[in-house]
């Protein structure tokens, strides 16, 4: 067959507490990440909310030892991926491509046309897909694909999602039981799926099936694991005044100290590495909120990072896209319920849901250019006189 190369995909991270601010404003340069209606507000929009949350985000990153681990895992990752393939009988390279932080995207791709590749297979290390993960990686390289006549000749194919995958449903089960057994009384231990949420609109207006993917994983789990313990599922790490998929997390797990649960057992649930959302956000401010709520025992499985059942399955899906048809980049949002990425839709007159939308963005950033000019002392109101 020749060469073949994996491209792994993922978020990246700051590694050092001076990467914060650039990290932020990569994030939030992206499109997918702030949908806004003039793209030309883009950046200016990414550099006032990078620079209001480097210092808070700087101290988060404080708390679990100055910088996100991401990098290392994903190349631990990539590494034990290496090596079962090898196992497997498929000598292939790996690439690591992160979308807002090194090594970037770009990077991984420069790499692998020097190494003239043969075939190649797009892995996204989301199990679930969404506009803003899989969806913004996988639009960055439909783009690098149009503009390099080189990269046009790579063969490749494409994996959108892969959340029923056997061995990786096997490996959550496997680590979940490993924490239920630990409990005094394991039947009695509440499953709670704590998944990174997305704004509302995604899955109501752009189509994204973020949302449908994230239960039926959740439930497909829950049958794997094979288990009498009740579940939950909440999403977490929402920013902004917009509305997200609930039930939030900090809410349901008040709700669940309410109805006297005391053993609680979260289990991360779109991330297969660990990262400032498990090692922060679960392990320190949620620990504290459920400790708040009374819940007694607060229990966090791991992420699946380095698992040996994991890595298996990521090896089983490379082959198996290596076996099936091609799946290109411009195709996915065609399989995906043709998800509407970036730009967003056109303008409706009348009480459209589309009119609402677009009014409430309107007036978010009315909201943003106030506060922006209230801040600076510099703008179009102090400039007509209006403030001094």
């Amino acid at each position: 067959m020749g060469r073949i190369g994996v491209l792994l995909l993922n978020l990246g991270g700051p590694d050092r507490l001076e990467d914060v601010g650039p990290f932020l404003y990569n994030l939030f340069s992206d499109p997918e990440i702030i949908r806004l209606p003039f793209p030309w507000l883009q950046k200016p929009l990414a550099w006032f909310i990078a620079t209001r949350r480097t210092s808070r985000s700087q101290a988060n990153y404080k708390k679990i030892g100055g910088g996100s681990p991401l990098r290392r895992i994903t190349e631990a990752q990539g590494q034990a991926l290496k090596e079962q393939l090898l196992a497997l009988g498929e000598d292939a390279e790996i690439y690591i491509g992160m979308r807002y932080w090194h090594p970037y995207t770009e990077e991984a791709i420069a790499r692998l046309t020097q190494d003239n590749i043969d075939e190649l297979v797009i892995l996204p290390l989301y199990p679930q897909f969404s506009i803003s993960t899989s969806g913004s990686s996988f639009r960055l390289l439909e783009q690098m694909w149009k503009t390099n006549p080189q990269l046009q000749k790579q063969k490749y194919t494409v994996i959108p999602s892969w959340y029923k995958q056997p061995g990786y449903l096997q490996a959550m089960a496997e680590l979940i039981a490993q924490e239920l057994d630990q409990l005094e009384n394991p039947d009695e231990g509440h499953v709670f799926f704590s998944a990174h949420g997305v704004p509302k609109s995604y899955v109501e207006e752009a189509g994204d099936p973020y949302q449908q993917e994230i239960e039926e994983c959740t439930e497909l789990i829950m049958r794997t694991l094979n288990r009498p313990n009740p579940h939950t599922l909440a999403y977490q790490s929402r920013v902004g005044p917009v509305e997200w998929l609930q039930p939030y997390t900090e809410d349901a797990i008040e709700e669940l100290g309410e109805q006297g649960i005391k053993n609680l057992v979260v289990v991360p649930i779109s991330f297969v590495s660990e990262h400032i959302e498990t090692l922060e956000e679960i392990d320190i401010e949620y620990r504290e909120l459920a400790e708040i709520a009374g819940i007694d025992n607060f229990r966090r499985v791991p992420a699946l990072n380095t698992h040996p059942v994991f890595i298996r399955a990521l090896a089983d899906l490379t082959m198996d896209a290596m076996k099936s048809p091609r799946l290109d980049l411009s195709q996915v949002s065609q399989m995906k319920k043709n998800v509407k990425m970036y730009p967003p839709e056109n303008w409706e007159w009348g009480i459209t849901s589309s009119a609402e939308v677009w009014n409430g963005r309107i007036a978010m950033l009315g909201f943003i250019a106030l506060l922006f000019e209230m801040l600076t002392g510099h703008g179009l109101l102090h400039a007509s006189g209006i403030l001094h």
